[in-house]
C-alpha cells in the first residue's frame, strides 16, 4: 500500500482434513491461521477473502506426496504446492479476477536483465533466502510475482515493522514441517494411505542383513530405524542407498556410498528465460542445491534429448538434465528437486530421476 498498489490479502484454505484445523497445528493453513490473516487485513484496512483450492490441493500436492513415496521416491510437498497452487491456481484465478499480481512473504528476488527478461535471485540475507522453493516458477508467472521482502537483511526487522503496525502476527513462530501432516509423524501417516509389506535389507553386494516392514517408509540417507541387529564388518554405521519398491527391498551401505557425482533431472523448466545452451546441448557451469536450506555444489549441466544432443526443444519435450557435481554430495535421493543456480541467479529445477556413486558404478 505505501508503494501506491491497490491490496487484498487473500487466505489459502487448502486442507480439510481435521489433524490440520486445529489451534497448535504445526502447518500454515489453519483456521487459527485465516483468523490471523483476517486481523492483519482488518488493522490495515484491505478487504479480506477466503479462497478455497482444498479439493485441488489434494489432487496436486497430498495425493503426488503419497504417489512418490508409494514409487520409491523422496518429493518436495512445498516445491509441488508453488508450483501448482500458489502460482498456478491462485495466480490464474487472481489474473482472471484482473488482479495484476500475487504478492509473497518469500525472501527472493525478481530482477530484469539487460535483455528486459525477467530473472529470479536469491535474496539479500543467504539465511533466509527462499528462492530455491521458488525454482519452479515460469518466465510467465515471474511477471506476476512479487516479492517485496527481498533485500530485507532479516525476518527481525519485519517483525519489527509487524510490531509497529499492531499487527497481532509480529511474534507468531514461523510455520514448519509438513502442512498437512499435523503431528509431523510422516512414517505413521503414510502407513495409512500406503499397503506396506515386510520386505529384505540388502547390503550393496545382495547380502540379505534384515527386514523392514514396508520400503516405501524409508528414504536415502536414513540410518535410524533399519533394525538390522548387527554392526557391519568395519563396525561403522550404515545409511539407506537406495529404496526399490517393485521388490520391496531396502539397500544400506556406508556413508561414503551416499556421496553422489552424477544427477539426472525429469520435467525441467527454466525460471526465466534459458540459456543458449539449453538448445544446443552443450555444457554450462552452474551450481546444484536439492534442498531448500542446503549448500549449493559447483557442477556443471546440460539438456539431453532423445536422438541426438542437440535436437530442438519441442513445446512437449523439456528434455532431460544431466547434471555433472565437481564436489561429492550426500544424501541425494530420486524425487527431491534439483535448483540450478549461476551466481545468485536461479535458472530453473528439475526432479531428480537419479542419482550416482562412481564407486558403486564402478
Amino acid at each position: 500500500m505505501d508503494a501506491g498498489h491497490e491490496v487484498v490479502g487473500v487466505h489459502l484454505a487448502l486442507s480439510r482434513m481435521p489433524g490440520t484445523l486445529r489451534t497448535g497445528s504445526r502447518g500454515c493453513c489453519t483456521i487459527e491461521d485465516s483468523r490471523d490473516a483476517w486481523r492483519a487485513c482488518e488493522k490495515l484496512g484491505i478487504p479480506f477473502y477466503t479462497w478455497d483450492f482444498s479439493e485441488r490441493f489434494k489432487e496436486d500436492v497430498v495425493d503426488d506426496f503419497v504417489a512418490e513415496y508409494a514409487a520409491g521416491r523422496t518429493p518436495n510437498p512445498c516445491m509441488r504446492c508453488n508450483e501448482r497452487i500458489k502460482f498456478a491456481a491462485l495466480l490464474e484465478k487472481a489474473l482472471a479476477l484482473g488482479f495484476d499480481a500475487v504478492c509473497t512473504g518469500h525472501y527472493a528476488t525478481v530482477l530484469r536483465n539487460g535483455s528486459g527478461s525477467l530473472e529470479l535471485h536469491r535474496a539479500a540475507d543467504w539465511a533466509k533466502d527462499q528462492s530455491y522453493v521458488l525454482g519452479v516458477l515460469t518466465a510467465e508467472q515471474l511477471e506476476h510475482s512479487m516479492f517485496p521482502l527481498a533485500e530485507t537483511p532479516s525476518k527481525d526487522l519485519v517483525r519489527a515493522e509487524a510490531a509497529e503496525r499492531g499487527l497481532s502476527v509480529a511474534a507468531k513462530p514461523d510455520s514448519h514441517d509438513i502442512c498437512f501432516i499435523p503431528d509431523g509423524d510422516t512414517r505413521g501417516w503414510l502407513n495409512e494411505r500406503i499397503e506396506m509389506t515386510e520386505g529384505d535389507i540388502l547390503d550393496t553386494e545382495g547380502n540379505r542383513l534384515g527386514s523392514h516392514p514396508g520400503a516405501q517408509a524409508f528414504t536415502v540417507g536414513q540410518r535410524k530405524g533399519l533394525s538390522i541387529g548387527r554392526p557391519a564388518p568395519d563396525g561403522r554405521p550404515r545409511f539407506v542407498l537406495e529404496v526399490r519398491p517393485k521388490d520391496n527391498t531396502v539397500v544400506v551401505g556406508s556413508k561414503e556410498m551416499l556421496a553422489v557425482d552424477r544427477v539426472t533431472g525429469i520435467r525441467p523448466s527454466w525460471a526465466g528465460a534459458p540459456l543458449a545452451e539449453e538448445a544446443t546441448g552443450e555444457w554450462f557451469d552452474c551450481h546444484l542445491q536439492v534442498r531448500a536450506h542446503g549448500d549449493p555444489v559447483p557442477a556443471r549441466a546440460r539438456v539431453e534429448r532423445p536422438g541426438r544432443a542437440d535436437a530442438a526443444p519441442q513445446a512437449h519435450d523439456a528434455g532431460t538434465w544431466v547434471i555433472e557435481l565437481f564436489e561429492p554430495l550426500a544424501g541425494v535421493a530420486p524425487g527431491q528437486t534439483a535448483v540450478l543456480y549461476q551466481g545468485t541467479r536461479v535458472l530453473g529445477q528439475s526432479t531428480i530421476d537419479a542419482a550416482f556413486n562412481a564407486a558403486r558404478v564402478a
